[in-house]
């Protein structure tokens, strides 16, 4: 097995969409060829109602895939083929937009006012783009968890993992979607497929991602006294990404209050991306003939 070296890691910033919903964006609208075939990565963690309860009105999407995660609060839903629901904490919505769709989605807190969710989208290939649009709606209570004798505890939102497999079935950019607990202390090695991008996300407690070359605990440069600069170590705090380089296995070793991270890997696309906000299509003509039927109300087929 050959570790992944950490290429990059950076703080989820704070940004707002929708009809003012304050959120921190990790990534998206800007250059994500490293992550292909993702697009945008959003953590809508809130604890103050105002910053949350307006939501996301009717909006469109084309040629993307959106997954909802819900993990405090709830998300109603509705869209313009008449689909209507609610996303409690630990379920998970998967949207294909294919051709078009209008939704719109509506947080709610929980009893202490918590709202806590992810939203990741994922791209759609060229033979894609234009096809019928779906919903795939899972509970909680059918996503798969494992828990390894140490403690380390898995779910497995999409993909196969320790002989298991994720209830989300279907999606272009086969992805696996992990949902990993790992207890205080504790070092664990999880396999990633060589030939996937690869990001983890850490949203409760801290830990060490290891470098491959020095095995070494992200992005703090060490000086010695006399000015030269020793090996990267790669710390891991809240809501911190965590870029890949190539390899098929990741390391971690928790913190003292252990760690709580998504993990997300996806085969690239490598096709070119031509990005309108919510719609993203391979060419600037494309993007035109969708705004277009925006216009002339033939964005719903």
């Amino acid at each position: 097995m050959s570790m992944r070296p950490v290429k990059d890691i950076w703080q989820s910033t704070p940004t707002m969409e929708g009809a003012g919903v304050h959120l921190r964006r990790a990534f998206g609208f800007g250059k994500t060829e490293e992550f292909d075939p993702f697009l945008l990565f959003d953590d809508f963690r809130n604890e103050r109602p105002e910053d949350y309860l307006a939501g996301f009105p009717w909006h469109p999407h084309r040629g993307i895939e959106t997954i909802t995660y819900v993990l405090a609060g709830a998300v109603a839903h509705g869209d313009s083929l008449g689909n209507r629901g609610e996303m409690g904490p630990g379920d998970i919505q998967w949207m294909t937009a294919g051709r078009g769709i209008l939704h719109q989605e509506m947080p709610r807190g929980d009893a202490q006012g918590r709202m806590h969710g992810f939203q990741l989208w994922a791209n759609l290939p060229a033979s894609l783009k234009m096809t019928a649009p779906r919903y795939q709606d899972i509970s909680s209570a059918d996503v798969p968890e494992v828990t390894d004798d140490d403690g380390t505890h898995v779910r497995i939102v999409c993909g196969e993992f320790w002989g298991k497999k994720g209830p989300v079935e279907g999606v272009a950019a086969d992805p696996r979607y992990l949902d990993i607990s790992v207890p205080p202390g504790r070092r664990r090695r999880f396999p990633v497929e060589a030939s996937r991008h690869a990001f983890a996300y850490v949203f409760a407690g801290s830990g060490t991602f290891r470098d491959a070359s020095q095995g070494l605990p992200v992005k703090t440069e060490l000086v010695d006294a006399d000015g030269v600069e020793g090996p990267t170590v790669y710390d891991a705090t809240n809501r911190s990404l965590v870029l890949f380089d190539s390899g098929d296995e990741i390391v971690v070793q928790a913190g003292d209050e252990g760690i709580r991270f998504l993990l997300v890997s996806g085969r690239p696309l490598q096709e070119p991306v031509a990005w309108h906000g919510p719609i993203v299509m391979n060419t600037q003509a494309e993007i035109r003939q969708a705004l277009t039927d925006l216009r002339d109300n033939t964005f719903i087929t």
